[in-house]
C-alpha cells in the first residue's frame, strides 16, 4: 500500500536541479545506485558528475556508467575537490545515518562556491505519523534504536543547525516534503505537497550565499558541546 520509493524524493530532486542549473559539476554524497546523479545528467546532458559511494556493488555499477567514483569515509576523510569547484552536491538520505554531521557540512561548504547548491534529503521526524507514535508513546520509526539511523531532523531545527554554525551562509531556495504514511501512493503524494512539514521526508534546496569561515568545526568547540566530534587533524 505504502510506495517507500517516494521516500527518495526524485520529482523533488529533479525540480530543484532544475532551479540550480545550468551547473557544470554535481557531486552525490551517498549516491547509492546512481539514480539522482542520472536525474542531473537529464537536466544537464553535460554536467560532469561524481560520487562518493562505498558499496562495492554500487561502486561497480557507477563506474560502468561513467561516473568517477571516490570510497572513503565522510566522517573522517576530506572529500577529494579543491575549495568551491563543485557546482552542486546532493546529500540524499544520508546525513540521518551520521554522527558527525559538522565535519560533513564543513567539507560540503567548503568544495561548494558562493553561489553554489547543495541539495537536501532527509526523514521528518515532525511526520504525521511520528508525531502520532510520540502521542502514542511510540518510538519515531525514523530514529529507532535498533536501525541504521543516528539523527532525527525536522524543517526549522535543521535550518537552524545551518544558521547556528554558518551564519547566513546558506539561503532556502526551495523546500518540499515527499511521501506521506500510512496513505498509498496518489494520497500521499497530495497530502505531502500540501502539508511537506508533515511529510515522511522533507527536502532543502539551499544556496551558499558567502565565503565559509570554518563554521561547522568552530561550533562544537565555542558551543563547548561535550562529545568527541571529528573536526579533522590537528583539532
Amino acid at each position: 500500500m505504502i510506495d517507500r520509493q517516494l521516500n527518495y524524493g526524485r520529482h523533488l530532486i529533479k525540480q530543484f536541479l532544475k532551479k540550480a542549473s545550468p551547473y557544470e559539476t554535481v557531486l552525490d554524497i551517498g549516491a547509492g545506485g546512481g539514480t539522482d546523479l542520472k536525474l542531473a545528467k537529464d537536466v544537464n546532458p553535460k554536467a560532469e558528475t561524481f560520487a562518493i559511494e562505498s558499496y562495492l556493488p554500487y561502486v561497480e555499477k557507477l563506474r560502468t556508467e561513467g561516473i568517477t567514483v571516490y570510497a572513503l569515509d565522510i566522517e573522517r576523510d576530506r572529500l577529494p575537490f579543491d575549495d568551491g569547484t563543485v557546482d552542486v552536491v546532493i546529500v540524499n538520505q544520508v546525513l540521518e545515518h551520521l554522527k558527525e554531521v559538522f565535519w560533513v557540512f564543513h567539507e560540503i561548504t567548503r568544495v561548494v562556491p558562493v553561489g553554489g547548491k547543495v541539495i537536501v534529503g532527509v526523514p521528518n521526524l515532525a511526520s504525521l505519523h511520528n508525531r502520532v507514535l510520540l502521542a502514542m508513546g511510540r518510538q519515531p520509526s525514523t530514529i529507532r534504536t535498533s536501525s541504521a539511523h543516528v539523527r532525527g531532523f525536522t524543517r526549522g531545527d535543521f535550518l537552524r543547525f545551518l544558521d547556528d554554525c554558518f551564519p547566513h551562509g546558506y539561503a532556502l531556495k526551495a523546500f518540499g516534503g515527499s511521501n506521506f504514511y500510512p496513505f498509498p501512493p496518489v494520497i500521499a503524494r497530495m497530502l505531502a505537497r500540501i502539508f511537506p512539514t508533515m511529510a515522511w521526508g522533507i527536502f532543502f534546496l539551499l544556496e551558499k550565499q558567502r565565503e565559509y569561515d570554518d563554521g561547522f568545526l568552530k561550533f562544537p568547540v565555542r558551543e563547548r558541546l561535550e562529545t568527541n566530534f571529528w573536526l579533522g587533524e590537528g583539532r
